[in-house]
C-alpha cells in the first residue's frame, strides 16, 4: 500500500504496512482498485452525459463509492470488493448503451477505459504509480479535493438536494488525472477549479441543511448526562438523526450527539424532540473512551470511524457508507427508511451512559444566526471593542502537536473572536474564553461544511466596510486540517481568493516543493510553527 491522504499519515509522509488510521494495506490496495474503477466509469459517462444518457444510479454510486475512500469510512474488505464488482458492471451497461460513433476503437482508447475486473489486480494503480512528482502532487490535490467534494455532495444528495454540474467535474476530475497530456498547468487550473465547484457544493449543502431542518439558532447544548439509557450518533448526516429520533420518540431512550454531530443541536427541526438529550464526548479520535463509557449502542453515520475496541464492540452500528469487518449494518429500504430497531433494542437493556462532564457549551452561529446581529458586530468593531477575527476552523485528530490550538486560543488578546467550524473546534470549545459585549469569543458555525458559513459572514462583512478585497478585512486564518474533506474547504477558500492562510500541524503530504512554492508565491499559504510566532504573523495582517 502507499496512502497520504490524511495529515497523520506515517511520519508525513506515507503509510506502506498498515494505516496509521487502522486501515489494513490490502484493504487500502482495494480502495486504489476502486478508485481506477470509478475513473473508467467516469470515463464513459462524460460521453453518455453528453449524449443525454447519464442515469441517477451511476450518480449514487460514484458519491457512495468515492465516499467509501475517505479516511476513517469505511475499512471492511467486502464491502470494498462489492463496490469494485458493481463498478465493472455498471461501466459496462453505460458503454453498451452509448451511440458506436462515440467510443473508439479499442486500441486507441486510454488503459482506463479498458481495464478489466482481472487486469485491474495486475494494475500498479496507487498514487505513487505518477513518476513525476509535480504531476503526482497535483493529481492528488485534485483527487483528495474530489473526495471532499463527493462527501459533502452526498450528504446534500441524501436530503434530495443535488447539481449535475458538480457531478460532471467530480467525473471530469477523475478522468484528468489519468490523462497524461495534461500538464503541470493545466492541472494547476483544475485544482483551482475544484475549489471553485467546491464553494458551490458547499453552498448546495447549506441549502439542503437549511431548507430541510431550518437555520441554526444559537443554542446552549447540554454536555452532560440523564438518567435514561441512550442511543449515541456519530458523524455528519443529519438524515439518519432525524430517523433516529423519530423512532426512538416515547420508548425512553434518549439520543446524544457526538463529534460531528454536535451542530445538530442547533438546528429547529430537532428541538422539538423531547427525547434529544445533547452532546456526549468530544472528536472522533476520542470514541474509543468515550464510547466505552457511553454505555449504550452508538450509530456511526459518515467518516469518523476507528477501529473499536472488544469492549464496546458489540455496541456500535454503521450506515450508509460506513463500514468495518464484524459490526452491525443497517442498511436504507427501498422506501428510503433505516430500521433502528436493533439499537433500540439494545439501548433498552442498556445503563444510562457515565457521565464524562457537565454544563452547557454554545453553537448555532451559521450565517444567518450571525448577520441577525451584523450591526452589533460591526459597532463593536468600529469602537475598537474587537480588533480581530481569527477563523480556526477544520478538522482535530490525535498528534500532541495540536494542543498548539488550545494555547493558541487561550494566547488570543481578549479583543479577538474566533470563527470556527468542523471538529477543530474541541481544543478549545469548553475554555472559558467570555464574550465581548454579548457576542461570544467563539463563534461555531457547526460541522466542517459549515465553513462556507464563515466565508459569508466574511464577505457581508466586507460589504459592510465598503471593501473590495476580503483579504482587508481584520481577519485572520489559522486552520488545522486531517481529511479530505479539508482539502476541499481549502482549496474554496483559495478560489474566493482568501490569502495568507496558516495550515496546520503538517502540511500535505502530497504537496510537491514546486507545488509548494505555486501555492506560496499566489497565496501565501505557511505552515504554523508555534504559538508565539505565529501569534505574531496573525494579528499584524492588514
Amino acid at each position: 500500500m502507499f496512502c497520504n491522504q490524511c495529515q497523520e499519515t506515517l511520519n508525513s509522509k506515507g503509510c506502506t504496512k498498515n494505516g496509521v488510521c487502522g486501515k489494513k494495506g490490502e484493504v487500502a490496495d482495494l480502495q486504489d482498485r476502486l478508485l481506477y474503477v470509478l475513473k473508467s466509469v467516469s470515463f464513459y459517462n462524460l460521453k453518455a452525459r453528453a449524449a443525454g444518457l447519464n442515469e441517477e444510479a451511476t450518480d449514487k454510486f460514484v458519491l457512495d463509492s468515492f465516499f467509501a475512500t475517505l479516511t476513517n469510512t469505511n475499512f471492511d474488505r467486502q464491502a470494498i470488493e462489492s463496490l469494485i464488482k458493481k463498478g465493472f458492471k455498471l461501466r459496462d451497461e453505460i458503454k453498451a448503451k452509448l451511440p458506436a460513433e462515440m467510443i473508439s476503437a479499442e486500441k486507441d482508447l486510454p488503459a482506463v477505459a479498458t481495464v478489466t475486473p482481472e487486469s485491474v489486480e495486475s494494475l500498479d494503480v496507487a498514487v505513487h504509480s505518477t513518476q513525476d512528482e509535480d504531476i503526482r502532487s497535483l493529481r492528488e490535490l485534485l483527487t483528495y479535493g474530489l473526495k471532499g467534494m463527493a462527501a459533502y455532495t452526498h450528504h446534500a444528495y441524501v436530503l434530495g438536494y443535488k447539481d449535475e454540474a458538480i457531478f460532471e467535474f467530480i467525473e471530469k476530475g477523475l478522468v484528468a488525472t489519468t490523462d497524461d497530456n495534461i500538464g503541470v498547468e493545466a492541472l494547476i487550473g483544475l485544482v483551482l477549479e475544484c475549489g471553485q465547484k467546491g464553494v458551490s457544493t458547499l453552498a448546495l449543502l447549506d441549502k439542503a441543511n437549511t431548507e430541510t431542518y431550518g437555520n441554526p439558532e444559537p443554542t446552549a447544548v447540554n454536555i452532560g448526562v440523564r438518567d435514561r439509557p441512550g442511543v449515541l450518533i456519530s458523524g455528519h448526516d443529519l438524515r439518519d438523526l432525524e430517523q433516529l429520533l423519530e423512532q426512538t420518540k416515547g420508548t425512553g431512550i434518549d439520543v446524544y450527539t457526538h463529534g460531528e454531530m454536535l451542530p445538530a443541536n442547533s438546528y429547529p427541526a430537532f428541538k422539538k424532540y423531547e427525547n434529544f438529550a445533547g452532546n456526549y464526548g468530544n472528536a472522533w479520535w476520542k470514541q474509543n473512551e468515550e464510547f466505552e463509557k457511553f454505555n449504550g449502542p452508538i450509530l456511526l453515520t459518515t467518516n469518523c470511524i476507528i477501529p473499536p475496541r472488544d469492549s464496546y464492540r458489540d455496541r456500535i452500528y454503521t450506515t450508509g457508507v460506513v463500514g468495518f469487518e464484524g459490526l452491525t449494518h443497517i442498511y436504507e429500504k427501498e422506501d428510503g427508511i433505516k430500521d433502528f430497531t436493533p439499537l433500540i433494542e439494545q439501548a433498552k437493556k442498556s445503563k444510562p451512559p457515565e457521565q464524562i462532564e457537565s454544563g452547557t457549551i454554545v453553537g448555532g452561529f451559521a450565517h444567518v444566526a450571525a448577520l441577525s446581529v451584523a450591526d452589533k458586530i460591526i459597532d463593536a468593531v468600529k469602537t475598537g471593542k474587537i480588533s480581530r477575527f481569527m477563523v480556526m476552523a477544520g478538522c482535530d485528530g490525535r498528534h500532541k502537536e495540536r494542543a498548539y490550538y488550545t494555547e493558541f486560543a487561550k494566547a488570543l488578546p481578549k479583543d479577538t473572536v474566533i470563527l470556527t467550524a468542523g471538529c477543530a473546534k474541541y481544543r478549545y470549545n469548553k475554555l472559558d474564553l467570555g464574550d465581548i459585549g454579548g457576542i461570544p469569543r467563539v463563534i461555531d458555525a457547526g460541522q466542517c461544511n459549515d465553513s462556507y458559513s464563515l466565508v459569508v459572514i466574511a464577505q457581508k462583512l466586507a460589504e459592510a466596510f465598503g471593501l473590495k478585497d476580503i483579504n482587508d478585512l481584520p481577519v485572520s486564518y489559522n486552520i488545522a486540517w486531517y481529511e479530505q474533506k479539508a482539502v476541499l474547504v481549502l482549496l474554496a477558500l483559495l478560489s474566493l481568493g482568501i490569502k495568507n492562510i496558516t495550515l496546520g500541524p503538517t502540511l500535505p503530504a502530497c504537496v510537491s516543493p514546486n507545488v509548494l512554492k505555486v501555492l506560496v508565491e499566489n497565496f501565501n499559504i505557511k505552515p504554523n510553527t508555534t504559538v508565539e510566532e505565529d501569534m505574531k504573523i496573525l494579528l499584524n495582517q492588514v
